[in-house]
């Protein structure tokens, strides 16, 4: 990249960004094509690697091609991605098998499903309260409520749970 187009662009010339970006995108796809061995993800890490040029643009020197940094963003966000996806595989891994768990009879597969069914405004503070151990207060803070009313929230969420897992029986 010459100095007058990194110039430009430090003085926020959008119209200079836009260029570099469209000058080299095809070039990024066609890495990402590469690595991640799927157009779709590719497309994926290619917009993701886009964005976190535009967001750090202002970071870059030009000590390496600006291809080079290119293709060094574009790496971390295929990794990051490919971790991100690891912990999802592993948290559903653990989510199936305390699915075949069983408490008072009932399968926990079938409280995970009542449970996902709930409002946001009962299942959260449910969550938070029984799940991760928080206090009423705390949750209240979390969720901008006061403390009495996610009290009563869990109370009249699990009410429902409960109605709801015994029309199931």
């Amino acid at each position: 990249m010459d100095e007058d187009i990194l110039r430009k662009i430090k003085n926020k010339d959008q119209q200079a960004l836009t260029q570099l970006l469209q000058d080299h995108y095809q070039f990024l796809y066609k890495y990402t094509v590469q690595l991640t061995g799927n157009p779709e993800d590719a497309k994926d890490v290619t917009q993701e690697t886009m964005v976190k040029v535009i967001r750090s643009i202002h970071t870059y020197e030009k000590k390496a091609k600006f291809s080079t940094w290119l293709i060094r963003i574009a790496t971390n966000v295929f990794l990051d991605m490919k971790r991100k996806e690891k912990r999802r595989e592993h948290y559903k891994n653990e989510r199936h098998e305390e699915a075949c768990y069983q408490h008072k009879g009932i399968e926990w597969s079938d409280t995970l499903e009542v449970l996902s069914s709930l409002e946001d405004g009962y299942r959260i503070p449910i969550l938070l309260k029984h799940l991760y151990g928080y206090e009423y207060k705390e949750i209240g803070k979390i969720m901008g409520l006061k403390g009495g009313t996610v009290k009563s929230r869990v109370h009249y969420g699990i009410e429902i749970l409960r109605k709801e897992l015994q029309e199931d029986d």
